[in-house]
């Protein structure tokens, strides 16, 4: 894992972004077409907001993976993670890229993991872009998460910690109004992919960031199971860097 920290005219959202950019280029130079997964949530933010200016990508040519969703929650409320994306992302772009939702709220649940398993099984996934919740976890999964299921997609319970997250960021009104489960792209299908781009602002983002970058790999921290990914890369502000002990400005 490589760990970038910026405290300068480039945020860490529009160094990820750029990043991110140049990973898309490259990909569609050599080959037809490119696979992202996308995350949402407020680090993602500037992340996706810079993205959708950068010059140079054939967006015609991208396949989108949606990382995670609400189980339950309909499209149409201000917290679906599709409304999200649709709205800051695809909307934003020249040209939409071919998007795959996780549909939350199907009615059957296991069909929908086994259409989403289906379109995603065996695809060479090119970039994740992901966050760190402030509870550790990577994608939707708390811990303590599965390091263990090769299934791309699960349904998994939410921690208090985690919906509190969500309340905090102002998705909701009141705790009780936060879903209790997700469906979530698993943790080994996120380390799967040839890149990961992690975007981690916020000073309450910090212990959470300490403990996935140096701490021990453990389901714990879901997050920490970065540190065994290839080709990680980490960009943090000064204040979700500030309780790392190793970590410098590269």
């Amino acid at each position: 894992m490589r760990v970038r920290i910026h405290d300068g005219p480039v945020s860490c959202g529009e160094a990820a972004a750029a990043e991110a950019a140049g990973v898309l280029r490259a990909v569609l130079a050599e080959r037809e077409r490119a696979d992202v997964i996308v995350a949402t949530g407020a680090s993602q933010f500037e992340t996706l907001r810079a993205l959708t200016r950068e010059p140079g990508i054939d967006w015609s040519r991208v396949r989108a993976f949606h990382l995670d969703e609400y189980v339950g929650l309909p499209e149409t409320h201000p917290a679906s993670f599709r409304r999200y994306l649709r709205e800051r992302f695809l909307e934003k772009l020249p040209v939409r890229p071919e998007f795959i939702p996780v549909r939350g709220d199907a009615s059957d649940l296991a069909a929908e993991l086994g259409r989403l398993s289906a379109l995603i099984s065996g695809v060479t996934i090119d970039l994740c872009l992901a966050g760190i919740g402030e509870n550790g976890h990577l994608a939707f999964n708390d811990p303590p998460a599965d390091f263990v299921t090769s299934d791309p997609y699960l349904v998994v319970d939410l921690d208090e910690a985690c919906r509190r997250q969500q309340l905090g960021e102002g998705w909701f009104g009141r705790l009780d109004e936060v879903p209790r489960r997700a469906v979530s792209m698993s943790i080994r299908e996120v380390l799967r992919a040839r890149r990961v781009i992690v975007t981690a602002p916020d000073l309450r983002k910090a212990i959470a960031i300490r403990m996935a970058v140096e701490g021990p790999v453990t389901p714990m921290c879901p997050s920490s199971a970065l540190q065994n990914h290839p080709d990680c890369v980490l960009h943090l502000d000064r204040a979700s860097a500030s309780q790392l002990r190793g970590a410098s400005v590269r």
